[in-house]
């Protein structure tokens, strides 16, 4: 299963960048979304920005990932 998810634009160089989740900073590919701007929010997926999204929807985003305390397990075969 592949997630993607929000992080916030805190550095540009050229194609690349800097993104941050809470504490997490990862180096991102910008090429998909050459108008992104530092503060804007984008949907990371595999180390590349995919798509800008707005800063509300980034939060509800961030906010329902958040509040998900226990995802549960893969059952043992046979249960």
């Amino acid at each position: 299963m592949c997630l993607a998810v929000p992080m916030e634009l805190i550095e540009i160089n050229d194609f690349y960048g800097v993104a941050r989740m809470g504490g997490v900073k990862r180096d991102v590919n910008l090429m998909l979304v050459p108008d992104a701007k530092i503060g804007d929010y984008v949907i990371i997926h595999a180390g590349s920005a995919i798509s800008l999204l707005s800063e509300d929807e980034a939060r509800k985003t961030l906010d329902l990932l958040n509040s998900i305390e226990d995802i549960g397990s893969i059952p043992e075969k046979g249960e």
